[in-house]
């Protein structure tokens, strides 16, 4: 194994470790026809105690893992 990919594994596995985390984190409300499956309620109790710019925040922190995951598994699959 290259440098390169040992590099580029840790990586991948740290931000793949964020992502489920911040996935983990969203508010299980907003879980669309999951949630409607499943019958989940429209009450959550961490909810109630959050500011309404948390679940941007978490949305947008979501958005930026996820691209940098993405970028880094084609940087892998390109350079190894």
């Amino acid at each position: 194994m290259s440098p390169l990919q040992i590099i580029l594994g840790i990586i991948l596995l740290v931000a793949a470790i964020f992502l489920i985390v911040v996935v983990m984190l969203q508010d299980k409300a907003k879980r669309g026809l999951s949630g409607a499956i499943a019958g989940g309620s429209n009450e959550n109790t961490l909810s109630k105690n959050s500011a309404p710019q948390k679940g941007k925040w978490l949305s947008k922190l979501t958005t930026i893992i996820a691209i940098v995951f993405v970028a880094v598994v084609v940087i892998a699959y390109l350079f190894t």
